[in-house]
């Protein structure tokens, strides 16, 4: 079997170290010598007495050089410490140790970074007595690097998308690329995905108009990005992104000469400042989903001696694969978002109307991205008798439908507020409408959309000469009443179930507001959130609403600024209106009896109160309008009649009775004696309408003064 101090090169013995005892070599030999694994056997010194031809090919160090040496001093870009170290727990436990992983690199290829899967025994002499260690060794950079791209992909996939932005989803490839798969990522992607518009399909002519949008380096050096997040990024010719934006194929240089960068900046300095950098490998990809280009993702490496290889290039085709389709995603809902925001815009007014019962201010916050646009809509609408309607309402749910139905029930609600209806009746005709349109769309899944369903509204008619506000809603929180005073009082208005449930009745409430009073009416956005619930979002309301004297701007960005986070949760629309109040000598009114002969007496008095007025200019077709409409009242209806003039931003003229009769606009045929008259009252005026009251109804005309 040989002798036991023989070496198993045949060599001598002696030396600067002694062979232990008890090693049959010539055994060891013939066992391990042309075993397919890396073996070799160490001392208990941890020095390398014996390896087979298979450990020596791999690490690369002739056998002469490694035996009687340590493990640090063979091979020093190994992890030495750690192997040792379970070299010694096997020796001192006797227990072995299978399959441990270490990476490094060897001699035998020092340039790329190897994985190694390591088994380590304890030899025993006949006595039970340790001899030393035997290790085994295989090579398992492919199963490692497979783990590792596995791994990698597996990261990709919870950290990519992780939103519906753009710009973040760009960004989250670029840190998902570093340190795993490249040192220095940037992405850059066509001007129009930015917008949120799909680019044209086939390959990208001229100048493809690229900004950075995201970009990650393994160490910060400022030399290393010559573009910052949201700049234009210049693409030349003959750069690999021209290539890969072309010819919509990945471009791979695995090994990129310094001097030739100048490529990827136009600005010599630049340039210069990138081959300072030291990148020595290149990766470019484009990103695409079906036949349109996006933009392209660069990988470098520079800091790894690695260069990158077909492997790397499959796997970061994989990560701008998953990418490009969450950019892509990101892209339709920002067009989406935009459109419909632009949609709640143009339904939204646009400009509060000119009228003088209220001094009114308004104030609309969306809600953030991940939320949608929401159906929160307010409305300041005139009405006839210088009187004014105030609206606040939500929609349930956001996005496209919800404003589409915001938009269909504001419209609902200036058709109805045109008929005069009092608040309780316009909700009920409102409830109505919801209901109609929840059932020409279908319920439930079967549907295709039921976001009318439960909307809530508050309608507020507010009368500045009689300074009565009658007030009704429907599932909606109670508006925020500030007297002169800075009292602040939410007013026990009777709830109302929301909108389109059907079954139950609205109740108004008339409350008589001095000159000055704030009525402030919001939705829920602005008092209930994940922060606070409504009571204590109520309570915040009552404190940002002291010193109600302050311009309602200011009044407004207080609010906003104590009750909302920005972005905020859900979308908040706030209308704040101050009072005002028609002096007493801007109003005259006349009881009259029923009597035909009481007509000329009425355009008298109305010619006499136009003259104190200064109105002169316009008492013709005052006369003609009162000699009309009080005939009318005399002919058609019954006592009492009173004629009222309110002198406003235009002349009201009303003539109330006691019935519910309404006078219909109609082309009087040549052979007629009547029916001309309101067709020269509708001829004369801006506008006439009908309104009910309690006692009857109220028929009125406006005509435009000089002045205003």
């Amino acid at each position: 079997m040989g002798t036991p101090n023989a070496r198993p090169d045949g060599r001598d013995a002696d030396g600067p170290w002694r062979l232990p005892a008890g090693w049959d070599w010539a055994l060891v030999d013939h066992l391990l010598g042309r075993a397919p694994l890396g073996m070799a056997l160490m001392d208990t010194d941890l020095r390398c007495v014996w390896l087979n031809d298979a450990l020596e090919r791999g690490g690369g160090i002739p056998r002469a050089k490694r035996l009687g040496r340590k493990l640090a001093d063979i091979l020093p870009d190994l992890p030495a410490a750690t192997i040792e170290a379970n070299m010694r727990r096997v020796l001192a436990t006797g227990e072995s140790l299978i399959d441990v992983e270490y990476r490094g690199r060897t001699a035998a290829d020092p340039e790329h970074e190897h994985a190694y899967s390591t088994s380590f025994f304890r030899v025993d002499d006949p006595n039970g007595e340790p001899l030393g260690i035997c290790y085994a060794v295989v090579d398992v950079t492919d199963r490692w690097r497979a783990r590792r791209r596995m791994a990698l992909l597996s990261e990709a996939g919870m950290r990519i998308g992780t939103t519906l932005d753009v710009a973040r989803t760009a960004q989250e490839l670029a840190d998902v690329a570093v340190p795993g798969l490249a040192d220095f990522a940037a992405v850059d992607l066509r001007e129009p995905v930015l917008r949120g518009i799909e680019p044209a399909p086939g390959p990208v002519t001229g100048e493809p108009g690229l900004r950075r949008v995201g970009q990650r380096s393994a160490r910060d050096d400022p030399r290393e990005s010559y573009a910052r997040n949201g700049e234009y990024v210049p693409v030349r010719d003959d750069s690999p992104a021209a290539r890969c934006l072309v010819d919509r194929r990945a471009v791979l240089e695995p090994v990129l000469d310094p001097e030739s960068v100048g490529w990827i900046a136009r600005d010599p300095e630049v340039a210069r400042r990138l081959r300072a950098v030291g990148l020595h490998s290149l990766m470019v990809v484009p990103i695409a989903v079906r036949d349109r280009v996006l933009g392209v993702a660069h990988f470098f490496r520079r800091g790894t001696p690695e260069p990158f290889e077909g492997d790397d290039l499959i796997l970061a085709e994989e990560f701008v694969s998953r990418a490009a389709v969450s950019i892509d995603n990101a892209r339709r809902f920002a067009h989406e978002h935009a459109a419909t925001l632009a949609l709640q815009r143009s339904l939204l007014p646009h400009g509060l109307p000119r009228q003088t019962a209220v001094e009114v201010t308004s104030r609309y916050l969306p809600a953030d991205d991940r939320t949608g646009v929401g159906g929160d809509w307010f409305d300041v609408i005139p009405l006839s008798g210088a009187r004014v309607a105030l609206v606040v309402g939500d929609v349930v749910g956001h996005g496209t439908h919800a404003a589409a139905t915001m938009g269909r029930l504001r419209a609902s609600v200036h058709t109805l507020a045109d008929l005069d209806m009092p608040p309780d009746e316009l909700l009920a005709h409102l409830d109505d409408l919801v209901m109609r349109f929840v059932d020409e769309e279908g319920r439930g899944e079967a549907g295709l959309d039921t976001t009318a369903l439960g909307a809530s509204c508050l309608y507020a008619v507010y009368d500045p000469v009689s300074r009565l506000c009658t007030l009704a809603r429907a599932g909606h929180p109670p508006p925020a009443l500030v007297r002169p005073g800075g009292e602040v009082e939410f007013p026990d208005l009777p709830a109302g179930p929301p909108l389109g449930l059907g079954g139950m009745l609205f109740e108004s409430t008339e409350l008589e507001l001095p000159a000055g009073t704030l009525l402030v009416l919001y939705t829920d956005g602005l008092v209930e959130s994940r922060a606070h619930d409504i009571d204590q979002g109520l309570d915040l309301l009552g404190a940002a609403l002291d010193r109600p004297d302050r311009p309602l701007d200011d009044i407004c960005a207080t609010v906003l600024d104590s009750l909302v986070r920005r972005p905020p949760e859900d979308d908040v629309a706030l209308l704040v209106a101050r009072t005002r109040t028609l002096d007493a000598s801007r109003v005259v009114s006349w009881e009259l009896p029923a009597d035909p002969a009481v007509v000329a007496e009425a355009r008298e008095r109305a010619t006499t109160q136009l003259a104190e007025w200064g109105l002169d200019d316009i008492a013709f077709t005052t006369e003609l309008v009162v000699s009309e409409l009080v005939t009318n009242a005399i002919r058609y209806a019954a006592g009492p009649i009173n004629l009222r003039l309110i002198r406003d931003d235009t002349l009201i003229c009303e003539v109330s009775d006691a019935t519910s009769t309404s006078p219909r606009l109609r082309h009087a045929r040549t052979s007629d004696e009547g029916g001309r008259g309101l067709f020269l009252v509708a001829q004369f005026t801006q506008r006439w309408g009908t309104r009910y009251t309690a006692g009857g109804k109220t028929i009125w005309a406006e005509q435009p003064i000089a002045e205003a």
